[in-house]
């Protein structure tokens, strides 16, 4: 990965370069999606190696997105316990406090 122009970042992926302008502050976090994409595609690379081009990336992206489902899905979860965790605090809260 190269620095270009102000905001600007070039990636190469699958031999391909792209120049990917990033919103300001967001030009590391651009660069680390590069990186995952890069990553992914050789995880999946060694796993289907006769995969090339276009089914390469799809597949490695539908990997990704896949990983991303089950992660919000888990947040979601998580999200729900400690929702149930604050309601049941506040309740035993309110309870305490009209008994005293």
């Amino acid at each position: 990965m190269m620095h270009g122009a102000e905001g600007v970042k070039v990636v190469s992926i699958l031999g391909e370069t792209y120049s990917i302008k990033a919103p300001a502050g967001e030009e590391q976090t651009l660069l680390d999606a590069a990186l995952m994409l890069k990553a992914a595609l050789a995880d999946t690379k060694k796993k289907y190696p006769s995969l090339i081009g276009d089914r390469l990336l799809v597949l490695a992206a539908m990997n990704l997105c896949s990983q991303q489902i089950e992660m919000q899905k888990r947040h979601q979860q998580e999200l729900n316990r400690y929702q149930e965790q604050v309601s049941a605090t506040v309740e035993v809260i309110a309870k305490t406090i009209n008994q005293g």
